[in-house]
């Protein structure tokens, strides 16, 4: 399937979470196996090209194609996950949200130290979530070269912070708005 054919498989959802928003939802893309399995792949050949040694998602939709693609290609999959999600000692990095703040954390043993890691996920926004995921991941010892997401909202720059933290930012559509 073409990127235009992918993108047309996104559902967008307007005034949601709150009005001016148009939602860009992926459970039409995932509810396709056609298009599910061409978004992993194009996302499996952009983290393939990177030499990452490992894939690390965040929750919940990263779950979805980071898991996948680290399946694919036969590399271990590093869950980054809200708080108090694991049952063991964790490491974590507290990040600022457009209204508040939140934390991720990780099993810090779940890298070796100059681990090459990629970050894969469905959406780029405003990238900080993003850049708190290579920062764990970085806390941790692994190196953060990539980040390959199905969808980027340009408009919202998270991109250019993305790379502004040292990571490489690849995505397979763009949405223009928020």
């Amino acid at each position: 399937m073409t990127p235009a054919e992918l993108k047309a498989l996104v559902r967008t959802v307007p005034d949601f979470p709150k009005s001016g928003i148009q939602f860009r939802d992926i459970t039409t893309l995932i509810g396709n196996g056609e298009g599910f399995r061409a978004s992993v792949d194009w996302l499996v050949e952009r983290v393939a090209d990177s030499g990452a040694q490992a894939i690390a998602g965040m929750e919940a939709r990263g779950f979805i194609f980071g898991a996948a693609s680290a399946a694919a290609l036969g590399m271990p999959f590093i869950p980054i996950r809200k708080p108090g999600k694991l049952p063991i000692a964790t490491i974590g990095v507290d990040y600022a949200l457009e209204y508040g703040a939140d934390r991720l954390e990780m099993d810090p043993t779940s890298v070796a130290a100059g681990q090459q890691v990629a970050i894969v996920d469905d959406l780029l926004a405003t990238g900080g979530t993003a850049c708190a995921a290579a920062e764990l991941l970085r806390k941790a010892g692994a190196s953060v070269p990539v980040a390959a997401f199905v969808i980027d909202l340009p408009d919202l720059g998270g991109a250019k912070r993305l790379e502004a933290c040292g990571v490489q930012v690849r995505s397979l559509m763009e949405f223009e708005g928020e």
